[in-house]
């Protein structure tokens, strides 16, 4: 496959190798599932939420427990919840990876670069042509940020590695604000593929499940 001679050419249309469709959908999968830990270890399993829940439970069945005891208790729950979320961070670094290793891999006309360059290469002329370099560029944003995350969780999640000490406070103070930049992309990613899907580009979420380019 050649890149189109017409700039304002979607590359929407075109044929998805399985590499990056696998790596679409467990990213999906597994982003989402990272989403939930951080919603459900901010709320429901947020420990100083669950002290008097611990203590009241206890006296129910006739014991007793102490404030600093219930909150070791209920600690327990969220530290559970806050592991399952680091192996899930495990798991997109490696996806991170993998897309690097896929992209390397990519014939040249496919790879991400080549499309942003080939989309930027032209004077922008109509709402075709901006949508289209709005989404490459769009992409570019999308792989710092998730960068940003993988780099900052590693360091949070290696906490034990003294020589790492000097910049915990600010891995995770760029890892906390980060992660909303990654919310609103994958909102805003969400609801342009569901317009695109029912307007001009119909068959986008189909083609990244089957692969087959449309005609």
């Amino acid at each position: 496959m050649s890149i189109p001679a017409n700039p304002s050419t979607p590359f929407f249309k075109e044929p998805k190798p399985l590499s990056i469709r696998l790596w679409h959908w467990f990213t999906f999968l597994f982003f989402t599932a990272s989403i939930t830990t951080v919603i459900f270890g901010s709320t429901l399993f947020k420990t100083k939420n669950n002290i008097s829940m611990v203590q009241e439970q206890v006296q129910s069945k006739g014991g007793s427990v102490t404030p600093d005891q219930a909150r070791k208790v209920a600690h327990e729950f969220s530290d559970k919840l806050w592991m399952l979320h680091k192996y899930l961070g495990y798991a997109l670094c490696f996806l991170l990876l993998w897309r690097i290793i896929a992209e390397i891999s990519l014939s040249k006309e496919k790879k991400l670069l080549t499309r942003i360059r080939f989309a930027a290469s032209f004077p922008v002329k109509g709402p075709e042509q901006k949508h289209n370099l709005f989404v490459q560029y769009g992409y570019i944003i999308f792989y710092f940020l998730f960068l940003l995350m993988a780099l900052t969780g590693l360091v949070l999640a290696f906490e034990d590695i003294t020589w790492l000490d000097p910049i915990h406070k600010l891995s995770k103070n760029i890892h906390s604000y980060v992660q909303y930049g990654l919310y609103s992309y994958a909102i805003l990613h969400i609801i342009g593929v569901i317009r695109a899907d029912i307007g001009s580009y119909g068959g986008i979420v189909s083609r990244m499940i089957n692969g087959k380019s449309s005609v």
